[in-house]
């Protein structure tokens, strides 16, 4: 069986830092590389010190609020929904501009 592609994405200083103070707030390692989009493996060399030890850890106003967060299938769940949404929206301007420009024909008889 082939690997999977690399996904590309990259931890940089701000997000190790980000990540040790998710560490020390409490959050567990799985919901923090679902914030960023890794595998768990990066933050636990994160969490041991093997990668970013000279990064200190973020303060609590910088972080974001605490998991969990969206899975991939309800993240593509609410895409879908707001997308839905998008387009009742759209309909009803059309339907509300479509009465203003009637009602303004009126006014002009």
């Amino acid at each position: 069986m082939a690997r999977a592609e690399a996904s590309g994405i990259r931890l940089n200083n701000q997000d190790a830092a980000i990540a040790k103070g998710m560490i020390a707030r409490g959050d567990r390692q799985h919901d923090i590389a679902a914030w960023f989009g890794v595998n768990g493996g990066r933050i636990g060399e994160i969490s041991s010190g093997a990668k970013f030890s000279h990064v200190s850890a973020a303060s609590e106003d910088q972080l974001p609020p605490p998991g969990p967060y969206l899975s991939g299938r309800s993240a593509h769940k609410a895409v879908a929904a707001l997308e839905q949404a998008k387009a009742a929206l759209e309909d009803a301007l059309a339907n509300i501009e479509e009465g203003l420009s009637s009602a303004h024909e009126y006014d002009q008889e």
